[in-house]
């Protein structure tokens, strides 16, 4: 088989536009990256620096043999961290459940339980598929109009600009994570995955599921008082 390589531009104008279009490319590429960084600046911190918020939010981060990733773990430790030091009430856990044998909320609360949150001061999103459709289902499901987001510092950027967008008034604590091959994959996939968050953000698509409303939230909070 013969496999033709491109031609080049044979004039030195031509070249120029050439790099000037892969210059403009590359741009644009990185925009959305850019957008993430500079609209979360001042909404992010550790567990040290979170404000006292009603509700934290918990994005799933897959399950391995049925149990929280140590990725997902350290989310949860943070979420309990802050519960039992009186920071939040409610913790909001949204994952993955589309098949009968992965359970992803599920799995978060049987940990946050072992680690002294109570069962009813957490409440599961079961529909939880991705970043932009947690977000929305915890404004229009959940009536959650404040929270503290918590993720890897690869994702939590991009979890606090989408929960913007979807009109949660967010603040993002990036737990840290070894810098393993996991880690470099996720910082390489947010490359890939700002731009989908942009055309999120702009066009505010319906999440795969949206469903009733539910009144687990509002419910924890007023048995917690």
């Amino acid at each position: 088989m013969d496999i033709r390589r491109p031609r080049l531009p044979r004039t030195r104008a031509g070249r120029r536009r050439l790099v000037q279009a892969v210059m403009a490319g590359c741009v644009l590429a990185l925009l959305p990256a850019t957008w993430l960084y500079v609209s979360t600046a001042d909404r992010l911190g550790t567990t040290a620096d979170a404000p006292r918020t009603e509700v934290a939010v918990v994005f799933g981060a897959g399950l391995w043999d049925g149990e929280p990733s140590p990725y997902l773990a350290h989310r949860l430790d943070a979420a309990a961290r802050l519960y039992r030091e009186g920071r939040i009430e409610v913790v909001l856990v949204t994952g993955d459940n589309s098949r009968e044998d992965y359970d992803e909320p599920d799995a978060m609360r049987t940990y946050l339980t072992g680690h002294g949150v109570p069962g009813a001061r957490i409440v599961s999103d079961y529909a939880g598929f991705d970043t932009w459709d947690s977000c929305v289902r915890a404004k229009k499901i959940f009536g959650v109009d404040k929270a503290v987001l918590i993720s890897q510092d690869f994702h939590i950027r991009r979890a606090v600009a989408l929960c913007e967008a979807a009109g949660v008034d967010s603040y993002g604590v990036g737990v840290a994570a070894k810098h393993d091959v996991t880690w470099y994959y996720g910082g390489a996939r947010e490359v890939l995955a700002a731009g989908k968050a942009a055309l999120d953000a702009v066009f505010e698509p319906d999440p795969r599921f949206l469903g009733p409303k539910e009144p687990g939230v509002t419910r924890a909070l007023a048995d917690d008082r």
